[in-house]
C-alpha cells in the first residue's frame, strides 16, 4: 500500500470485492439494502476491499466473519484471456487499477498461478508500451486501442518512458550541434 494520501491507493482499496457473511451480524443489514435488519449467515455483499479485507482477517470465534472472493477482473476469463494474448486485454475495463488491486488483492489470498500470470502479461505489456513510447506513429496509429486499455500503473510507464525517448532525442540533437 501506498502513502496515507496517494490518490491511487484510496481508489484501489474502495474498488469493491464480493464477499459471504459466515455468520449473522446484527444490525448490519443496512449494507445489503434492509436498513434496521440484521446480516445473515450466507449473505453475499460486495464490500470495499479495505472493509472487505478486514473483516476476512478477524475472526469471531473459529470463523472469519466474511469470506472473500476475487474480484471479476482476476476471474478465469480474463486470466484465460491474458495467459492467450496479454496485448488485447483492456485491463483498464477490468479496473482503473488493475495491478495494484491484483497486488492488494492477492496479499489475502494463496494464489501462485495468478502471480505467475500476471508476471507475465506485464513483461509482455511493458515491452510493447516501450515500444509505443519510443515510436510516435506506433502510439497514434494501430497502437491507440491497446494504449487507451493501459491501466495506471502502465500509463505512469507510457509516459515516463516517452518522456525518456524525448530527452534523449533532445541530448542527441544537442551532441550533434557541438560536434
Amino acid at each position: 500500500m501506498g502513502s496515507y494520501y496517494d490518490i491511487d491507493a484510496i481508489l484501489t482499496d474502495a474498488q469493491k470485492l464480493p464477499c459471504t457473511f459466515e455468520l449473522d451480524v446484527p444490525g448490519l443489514g443496512f449494507i445489503d439494502g434492509n436498513a434496521g435488519g440484521d446480516m445473515k449467515k450466507g449473505s453475499q455483499v460486495s464490500l470495499p476491499l479495505w472493509l472487505g479485507g478486514y473483516l476476512a482477517i478477524q475472526p469471531i470465534g473459529p470463523s472469519p466473519i466474511v469470506n472473500l472472493d476475487l474480484p471479476a477482473s482476476l476471474s478465469p476469463r480474463v486470466l484465460n484471456a491474458l495467459k492467450a494474448d496479454p496485448k488485447t486485454v483492456d485491463l483498464r475495463a477490468q479496473a482503473a487499477h488493475f495491478y495494484e488491486l491484483a497486488a492488494r488483492t492477492l496479499d489475502l489470498f494463496e494464489e501462485d498461478e495468478i502471480v505467475d500470470v500476471l508476471s507475465e502479461t506485464f513483461k509482455k505489456r511493458a515491452s510493447e508500451i516501450a515500444d509505443h513510447a519510443h515510436n510516435a506513429q506506433g502510439a497514434l496509429g494501430e497502437g491507440v486501442d491497446f494504449l487507451r486499455g493501459l491501466d495506471e500503473m502502465e500509463r505512469q510507464l507510457f509516459r515516463a518512458a516517452h518522456e525518456s525517448s524525448k530527452m534523449m532525442r533532445l541530448w542527441m540533437g544537442e551532441l550533434k550541434k557541438k560536434g
